[in-house]
């Protein structure tokens, strides 16, 4: 045997998804039309749930009825007070075989309102906002916004807002210095180029029209159109949640429209493929429970996010309305905690490592293990749930590489893994690698959203 020969026999490199399946090109980009509208159209935690909740019931799930009897093929869902999802396809097996668990998250960085937010100064109104999540603070200046969120008003009725989406919408934004008078900003820190108190959001210029004995007729005239617009009064804010995000679409980037760009993608990429997959199933060999989860980005916690027990509670009454022992179909099932990861940037390659990042065009990307330095917070995948789950793809023709989030030491991060290990659950993560991930403004291939879709569909339909 020669040495190529040997060497095409015991090496191994991830395969570019263009070279490999070219005639996929243009079905990844169909499928991806459907993606950016989800992510136009779901641009919060709650947004997501309404939409996931359509497309569900367009596909014939119904609410999960406890006194109900459900047989392989029946499709249910469930709905954690309008910010997290769980969906369901009964299996063929018993319940104390398994299941096969798919969690992504649908909350993203952002910038909430602060519980009394609206203030004047100098004839201009603004927001007042507390960061959610791990943002780099300097990327919000001067980027358009769109005011998104529940109110809840004084007789108790609820109000949906959404501004800034629609053509013709108002939108608003954060200020920045001019470079002219920017030379003290400009010697802080990149961490503190926008500082957490300087995230305040433009959100009028002009005064009531009736300025006669009012001290903040700008302001006045602002708590006057969001009155006139959603019925609030100041007091309000207070029932509110009120999410300010990027105004702007998905696009396709780049000559070839290789890549899309949008707000948003880190974790809603996985949350869409993972519905889409789940919606694919017919009758599959395990149940399958679909999670879209809330509050990942600032630690899983909250009654919404993985770090509480509405998932095990979910189970354990799929368990009892099966008559089987919820520890035996824990210990028995699979889940693919499906997030995200860096993909390799060549302009920033020092805190990568080339052998052991993930790139555009590759496909998913399993994640053995995610935390930050010595895997502090990681699930850290066995040997053996990695090879179950790299099984499945190679059996149905998935592109999928390995990658880590970052060099060893430049940082890290975590997924929900950690909180579904906690049940007794086999995990592993499984996702997308992005280009600036937490940015207004993230970029994946399309290729990578497609395969990662692939991949969704072969774990649930495998046996």
């Amino acid at each position: 045997m020669t040495g190529k020969e040997l060497q095409k026999k015991l090496g191994w490199e991830f395969p570019d998804i263009a070279k490999k399946y070219p005639e996929q090109l243009e079905e990844a980009g169909r499928f991806c039309e459907g993606y950016k509208e989800f992510l136009n159209e779901g641009k919060t935690e709650r947004e997501c749930v309404k939409k996931a909740v359509e497309l569900l019931e367009a596909a014939g799930y119904r609410p999960l009825d406890k006194n109900a009897s459900y047989t392989a093929g029946d499709k249910v869902y469930m709905v954690n007070r309008d910010k997290a999802l769980i969906a369901t396809t009964f299996g063929r097996e018993p319940l104390e075989k398994g299941l096969r668990i798919n969690g992504a998250h649908i909350d993203s960085p952002r910038l909430d309102l602060k519980p009394n937010p609206l203030y004047e100064k100098e004839g201009l109104a603004y927001f007042k906002t507390h960061y959610y999540g791990g943002i780099r603070k300097y990327q919000w200046g001067t980027v358009p916004l769109a005011m998104h969120g529940v109110v809840y008003l004084e007789d108790g009725s609820k109000v949906e807002i959404s501004l800034g989406e629609k053509e013709g919408d108002p939108v608003f934004c954060v200020t920045d210095l001019l470079p002219h008078l920017a030379g003290e900003q400009s010697g802080r820190k990149l961490s503190e180029g926008l500082k957490g108190e300087e995230l305040n959001i433009v959100v009028g210029s002009l005064p009531y029209e009736d300025q006669e004995d009012v001290k903040e007729a700008v302001k006045l005239k602002a708590l006057a159109l969001l009155n006139q617009y959603y019925g609030m009064t100041e007091k309000d804010f207070l029932r509110a949640e009120i999410e300010m995000v990027p105004a702007y679409k998905a696009v396709d980037v780049g000559l070839d429209r290789g890549m899309i760009g949008a707000y948003g993608q880190d974790d809603r990429v996985c949350a869409y493929t993972a519905l889409e997959a789940e919606m694919d199933v017919k009758e599959p060999f395990y149940t399958t429970v679909t999670i879209l989860t809330d509050k990942e980005e600032i630690g899983s916690v909250g009654n919404t996010g993985l770090h509480s027990d509405y998932v095990l509670h979910y189970i354990e009454t799929l368990a009892e309305m099966a008559g089987a022992d919820v520890k035996e179909v824990l210990t028995h099932s699979l889940c693919l905690s499906s997030d995200v990861n860096a993909a390799y940037d060549p302009t920033f390659a020092s805190v990568y490592e080339s052998r052991n990042s993930s790139y555009a065009g590759k496909g998913c990307v399993l994640t053995k293990y995610t935390g930050a330095r010595g895997k502090s917070g990681s699930n850290d995948a066995s040997a053996e749930t990695m090879a179950r789950v790299i099984r499945i793809m190679d059996e149905a023709g998935v592109c999928w590489q390995a990658g880590e989030l970052g060099a060893v030491d430049a940082g890290g991060g975590g997924t929900i893994a950690q909180f579904v290990a906690m049940m007794d659950v086999d995990v592993v993560d499984l996702g997308v690698p992005i280009l600036s991930m937490h940015a207004p403004f993230e970029l994946a291939s399309k290729l990578d959203v497609y395969h990662t879709y692939l991949a969704f569909r072969a774990f649930y339909s495998a046996s």
